[in-house]
């Protein structure tokens, strides 16, 4: 599933050998909304990890697949009508076997909704 395009959109972004920082805007009527939940909406958790994934995707220019969350934490819900763009900061390392470790932070301002340390595995 791409959420590029249709769940968020890139607003702006800055790339150096070790950091990718984006600014997204998120689409407060798409119809994940509908059922996560109506009246209320809150980006998932799953659309977080997605989108960390797809955007580290796009930096490196490779798929990548998961292969160890070592740590997530979903520290503030957030509602894409309160706030309407986010910030993703990936910092990524190369290492051997094809593998790419990661940390992620989705915040807005001081707000952190999100902090994930993992690794990845390139898959093609």
């Amino acid at each position: 599933m791409m959420l590029a395009g249709n769940f968020y959109t890139i607003v702006a972004s800055e790339q150096t050998p070790e950091t990718f920082t984006v600014s997204l805007a998120l689409n407060a009527a798409h119809p994940i909304f509908e059922g996560h939940f109506p009246g209320q909406p809150v980006v998932p958790g799953v659309c977080m990890m997605q989108t960390i994934q797809e955007l580290l995707e796009q930096c490196l220019q490779r798929r990548l697949l998961l292969q160890k969350a070592a740590n997530m934490k979903f520290m503030t819900m957030i509602n894409p009508v309160a706030q309407p763009q986010v910030s993703v900061t990936l910092q990524y390392a190369l290492q051997d076997g094809g593998l790419v470790k990661t940390s992620a932070v989705i915040r807005s301002g001081q707000t952190v909704f999100m902090k994930f340390q993992g690794t990845f595995r390139i898959s093609g």
